[in-house]
């Protein structure tokens, strides 16, 4: 199970190549605050002098420390592939296959990239430095180094240091494949410890939380740290492990990590004889190497899982992209007749993509016909407009200068026509409606049916120019047909239609039965001949036969048969004050005056039958005006779509332009392939653990 852990640390450098940390593999994470002694255990697990030292935040970008134990024979043999002297080197990520030996350049390779990133001025970046050591010295680990937990900015860092650190530990140590390292100096109060307090925000129940306390050589006189590292204080699951670090003055000294290592043991044996086998920096390091080992066990089939997904997406991301070019007339004609296929079959239905979110393409254009168009028309009111007045200026318009008998035609056929005319304006805004979805259905199908015009934008541009154009070209026809059939009903008032006819002969029929009921409420003392002497005996013969059809003009002659109920008011000139001249082109004085039972049961009949003939012309629009639109605009864009994108585009001057891929589609395609090959790559590193049965 040893052979773990170079699995992962080959598993980073797989990802390491493509720049990517979208698989979260088992690693260590050291939190501690500032001067805790963070930089110091790490040191003394790699056995080197290899990190930044000085006052305040130190460490400001994390770094990536990745220990690889190597056989002295496997040394020598490096030694003489790379043309390198010494036991124990190192690698950047960021300055390729440069190896370093001195470890003093790594320090100061460290503190330059920090600085790149970071700037001088103490603020931090969540950018990571990858830095690999080999050495036949070190245990195989993965470890995290963040900057540490700070309360109050210094100097010029960032009023928000404290917020930016916080949240940088945090993106780290919620991976759930991490081991969290949180490190406390011995000359503190446990209670109070803020790494063990940020643990515990994301490691609710410590199964991945080990405690390390430094500095048990600094507490003060006459007490000691037996209490916390038995867990009498804060118990920790994964343990508690004490270590003695190198003071700032051994540092300034130059004592080496291995003289350390020799005088904590002598330290733990005589201050801590009990505990002393299971503290310190080598038993530190052997037991991360077994937490680590177990925890990679347990991720591992999680991690092959999250593995083949992301390389099951980045194949079909990668599919998507296309591949490049070969013959290009073969591909425009395909991605032509593919768009006109989709465009078409999302006014059918039958797309491949179905909108969920809203309607559209030939389910909008139903819902506009159905729901937007007919309940405009049937909010249309049939005498809107109309007045009293309006009715009666009609009628005596229509009259000239004659007194009238009967109500003349002329003033319902320019009433009703004025009526009619009403309906012209919500048709053609439905004209509009369609025409502004069938061009919304050139996105539609650009952004979810045909991905690979993104690979084409000039391809994408003409073909929404083609199609735009042809939209435009039919949009006057189609306004013209519609035009034209407001226009058919106002040419030619038909009276005799069958609805109308009907609806006349019930009115007339209404008319009759008014008369005979106000006939019975007349007093006894009118006679009833004299009342009805304008009755039925009195109508002329035609006035007869038309009754006898049903016909409108028997209603408007039914002169005096009835009696007005309502009541209406209308302007009248003033009579002239007695002595003065009258000038009788003056703007007469308007004053109020009642209607007359005549007029306003002219008015009333004018108003019905309006009201009827409106009605009939109004169901017409309501049907002809869906079908001219279906004929003129949408089935006729759908039948000529393909031949005019063909006719348009299909051309051997325009291959190479509109074939032309976008600037950065070359690039996402190879990111792509290096990602999908990576993860491909990173799936046979597991299988192979499974054929060795390591796993």
């Amino acid at each position: 199970m040893e052979a773990l852990i170079p699995v992962i640390n080959k598993l980073q450098d797989v990802f390491n190549t493509v720049g990517a940390d979208i698989i979260q593999l088992p690693q260590i994470v050291v939190v501690g605050t500032q001067s805790s002694g963070k930089s110091s255990v790490l040191e003394s697990l790699v056995g080197r002098d290899i990190l930044p030292r000085g006052t305040g935040i130190v460490t400001r970008r994390p770094l990536i420390l990745q220990l690889v134990h190597i056989d002295p024979d496997d040394s020598r043999k490096a030694n003489e592939e790379n043309g390198i002297d010494g036991e124990e080197w190192g690698k950047f990520l960021h300055t390729k296959n440069k190896i370093y030996t001195d470890f003093e350049e790594i320090r100061q390779e460290i503190e330059t990239e920090t600085e790149r990133i970071s700037g001088n001025n103490k603020g931090i970046s969540d950018e990571p430095i990858h830095l690999k050591i080999f050495s036949p010295h070190v245990v195989n680990l993965t470890l995290v180094d963040l900057p540490g937990i700070t309360k109050v900015p210094v100097g010029d860092q960032p009023k928000d240091i404290e917020i930016q650190i916080r949240e940088l530990i945090l993106k780290y140590i919620s991976n759930p494949n991490s081991i969290i390292l949180a490190v406390t100096a011995a000359n503190t109060d446990m209670a109070t410890s803020e790494a063990l307090k940020v643990a515990r925000e994301v490691d609710l129940d410590g199964r991945r939380t080990l405690a390390v306390v430094t500095k048990l050589d600094l507490m003060d006189a006459g007490t000691d740290a037996m209490d916390v590292l038995m867990g009498r204080v804060i118990p920790v699951k994964l343990g508690i492990i004490g270590v003695v670090n190198r003071s700032q003055l051994d540092i300034n000294q130059k004592k080496s990590v291995a003289d350390s290592i020799r005088d904590e043991y002598a330290f733990l044996q005589k201050r801590y004889p009990s505990l002393a086998n299971r503290n310190g920096t080598k038993y530190l390091a052997r037991t991360l190497n077994r937490l680590l080992m177990h925890h990679i066990r347990d991720c591992l089939p999680e991690l092959k899982t999250r593995i083949n997904v992301l390389a099951a997406q980045y194949q079909s991301l990668l599919n998507s992209y296309g591949e490049p070019v070969d013959d290009k007339s073969a591909t425009l004609l395909q991605l032509i007749t593919k768009f006109a296929a989709e465009y078409c079959n999302t006014i059918e239905g039958t797309a491949k993509y179905i909108e969920t979110a809203e309607l559209c393409g030939g389910a909008r254009i139903c819902y506009i016909f159905h729901e937007t168009f007919g309940r405009t028309l049937e909010s249309v009111d049939p005498l809107g407009g109309l007045t009293t007045i309006d009715v009666l200026t009609a009628i005596r318009n229509a009259t000239g200068p004659r007194p009238a008998l009967f109500v003349p035609e002329v003033s319902f056929e320019l009433l009703v026509k004025r009526q009619i005319k009403r309906l012209e304006e919500p048709s053609l805004r439905c004209v509009e409606l369609v025409h502004e979805e069938m061009q919304r259905i050139i996105q539609h199908c650009s952004n979810y049916s045909t991905q690979e015009l993104l690979r084409f934008p000039k391809l994408h541009d003409a073909i929404v120019e083609v199609v735009t154009s042809l939209l435009r070209k039919r949009l006057p026809v189609t306004n013209e047909m519609v035009h034209n059939l407001v226009a058919i009903e106002l040419a030619y008032i038909n009276t005799k239609h069958p609805d109308f006819a009907d609806a006349c002969g019930l009115m007339n029929n209404n008319i009759e039965e008014q008369r005979r009921n106000r006939m019975r409420d007349l007093p006894p003392a009118v006679p009833r001949d004299k009342a009805a002497a304008s009755g039925p005996q009195s109508v002329p013969v035609g006035e007869q036969v038309d009754n006898a059809t049903g016909g409108w003009r028997g209603m408007l002659r039914r002169g005096e048969e009835s009696v007005a109920g309502d009541r209406a008011m209308l302007q009248a000139p003033a009579s002239p004050q007695k002595g003065h001249a009258v000038n009788l082109l003056d703007v007469p004085v308007p004053v109020s005056r009642k209607l007359s039972a005549r007029e306003q049961r002219d008015c009333e009949v004018i108003e019905r039958l309006i009201k009827s003939y409106f009605l009939i012309v109004r169901k017409n629009i309501q049907d002809s005006v869906p079908k001219a639109v279906m004929h003129f605009l949408v089935n006729h864009v759908k039948d000529s779509l393909q031949s005019e994108l063909v006719g348009q585009l299909y051309k051997t001057v325009l291959l190479n332009d509109l074939l032309t891929e976008s600037e950065d589609m070359a690039q996402r395609r190879n990111e792509a392939a290096d990602m999908l090959k990576a993860l491909q790559k990173a799936s046979q590193v597991i299988a192979e653990i499974r054929e060795t049965h390591l796993w």
